[in-house]
């Protein structure tokens, strides 16, 4: 991280500090950073955000902002906005995309745009609601040009953002949309057509994949097995509902 990057950073917790506090700027010392030599290759994703500096502020608003600072590849050169991810903070679902379209581009939130609306009506189906019990995100946090699928070197630059922002939201399952979102989330070349339909796991966290909206909308036969996709995904929700009330209650569903 370079000295700038981390005076931004910085300054950015500060703001947000003052506004929490009572809205009204504090005087601080000039801070005085320098650039940090490159890190050894630990083959961890997450070992960035491991470590001093970046420990210490590991909050979905801090990651969102270290997001919107990126310029770790070359995805960064073209966006209107980086985009983040929004939804609760302890969300029952964690929904994965590809990656920002133009819609999102320009207005920095996740699936605003027509294949956003089918994704909120999908989830309302089923009782889930980004405003309420969801998060969403993508697995690249910045547009691709002309909306190509996004290059492996550019998921591998965004790999650690996604991976720490589902360590903070600790989901109770993950939904990932589209092919590209279930090889990135389970390391895998294995076909969309093959992981769907059953539930496999992300670090524990059961995950189920399923088509992308834009997919529905380009072909209305996978309507059918995507709704079959939302129906296991409500089922799962009411299993784990039960365990945690059996835990609550200090005994077994």
């Amino acid at each position: 991280m370079t000295a700038e990057e981390k005076k931004k950073l910085a300054l950015f917790l500060d703001i947000t500090d003052d506004r929490l506090r009572d809205g009204y700027k504090r005087f601080r010392e000039a801070y005085q950073f320098s650039d940090d030599a490159a890190p050894a290759s630990s083959g961890d994703p997450e070992a960035p955000y491991l470590n001093g500096f970046l420990a210490e502020a590991d909050t979905l608003e801090t990651v969102a902002g270290l997001i919107r600072l990126c310029t770790a590849c070359s995805l960064h050169r073209d966006r209107s906005q980086a985009v983040p991810g929004e939804g609760v903070s302890q969300p029952l679902v964690l929904v994965v995309g590809e990656g920002p379209g133009a819609d999102e581009d320009l207005t920095g939130r996740p699936f605003v745009g027509k294949a956003g609306q089918l994704l909120d009506r999908m989830l309302a189906s089923i009782g889930l609601f980004r405003d309420k019990n969801c998060f969403i995100a993508n697995v690249v946090k910045c547009r691709s040009p002309n909306n190509r699928e996004p290059l492996p070197e550019e998921a591998a630059a965004c790999g650690p953002f996604l991976a720490r922002q589902i360590a903070i939201l600790k989901p109770r399952v993950i939904l990932s949309a589209g092919r590209i979102a279930a090889q990135a989330l389970l390391e895998t070349a294995a076909s969309l057509g093959s992981l769907r339909g059953r539930f496999t796991e992300y670090k524990g966290i059961p995950l189920l994949p399923t088509y992308h909206p834009s997919a529905l909308l380009r072909d209305e036969s996978k309507k059918r097995p995507a709704w079959e996709d939302l129906k296991l995904l409500r089922v799962k929700l009411s299993e784990l509902d039960q365990t945690y009330a059996g835990e609550a209650a200090g005994g077994t569903p």
